[in-house]
């Protein structure tokens, strides 16, 4: 499995950006002429303002390019929704100072209190559900996003091998690409991991084609070992799985992974499914990191 040990992500020019003053990453990010330039540090030196404000006064900027540059510097990447391939269900991306990006964030606080606090055995965190459309993808990738601006390597890894999503939601061509099934099935595939650009330490692993036979592939020994190996590497890793109501493949990928997060969206799933899910999960080998409420 050395084709995925070392992936690096496309890093150097989020690193240039930091290096660089906020009216310096304002300037490139929008493309400004000298000549615009000067008109903005004419105003900010006739009215006593920082360069973001004078260009927004000025129209040639906004709020978000300011919020945007500001972020660089702070090392708290995310990719504005107008300039990116990501689908804009990604909240933590496209919307990280919104209500829904912060509940996000206090998720992530208790998951990594609960599990990565560092008396804690490293493992990796399985997002299950009882039923289909209870959101499992959309907190799988949010959550990923979420781990990934704390600076730590992050990897997604989409486990759901009937109803793969994570190559649309990050914009990867899931169909000529490697993935899951090729390795599970004995394929050695370059470029299984792939990087996500404007997140530098995020990488996606989609499930590549979709394979006729995804709970005997989970079941084989070299998922547990693909999982021990990917668990060495990254700082986090989230897998996302099939819905529980049509197979086992969520139940075995939480138990190679160690632990799960349990997915329920509000008035649709139903709370005996939910309650028995949960019930499973305390007979089987992983932890319960918890039960979220999904009312998107």
């Amino acid at each position: 499995m050395n084709q995925f040990s070392n992936p690096q992500a496309t890093s150097d020019s989020h690193g240039a950006l930091r290096d660089r003053s906020i009216g310096g990453i304002i300037a490139a990010a929008n493309k400004l002429t000298a000549e615009q330039v000067e008109q903005i540090l004419a105003h900010q030196k006739r009215h006593g303002v920082r360069f973001g404000e004078a260009a927004v006064a000025l129209g040639l900027a906004n709020g978000e390019d300011v919020m945007w540059a500001l972020s660089q510097q702070f090392h708290y990447p995310y990719a504005p929704g107008s300039a990116t391939k990501l689908s804009a269900e990604l909240v933590l991306a496209n919307k990280p100072f919104s209500a829904q990006a912060e509940a996000f964030r206090v998720l992530r606080s208790q998951i990594n209190m609960r599990l990565f606090a560092a008396d804690q055995q490293k493992r990796a965190i399985a997002v299950i559900s009882s039923d289909a459309g209870d959101g499992k993808s959309f907190f799988a990738a949010n959550m990923a996003v979420a781990m990934s601006q704390l600076g730590g390597r992050t990897l997604l890894v989409d486990a759901d091998m009937r109803n793969p999503r994570q190559h649309e939601i990050f914009g990867l061509d899931n169909a000529q690409s490697a993935g899951l099934s090729g390795i599970l099935s004995g394929r050695a595939e370059a470029n299984v991991i792939r990087a996500v650009p404007d997140l530098p330490s995020l990488f996606v692993m989609p499930v590549g084609t979709v394979p006729p036979n995804p709970t005997e592939l989970l079941e084989r020994p070299a998922f547990g070992l693909l999982m021990k190996e990917l668990v060495s590497k990254f700082d986090y890793v989230i897998v996302d799985t099939p819905a529980a109501e049509s197979c086992a493949d969520g139940a075995i990928t939480a138990a190679h992974c160690g632990s799960a997060l349990v997915i329920a969206r509000k008035d649709a799933t139903r709370v005996g499914a939910v309650q028995e899910l949960v019930a499973s999960l305390a007979n089987g080998p992983a932890r319960l990191a918890g039960v979220v409420l999904n009312e998107h």
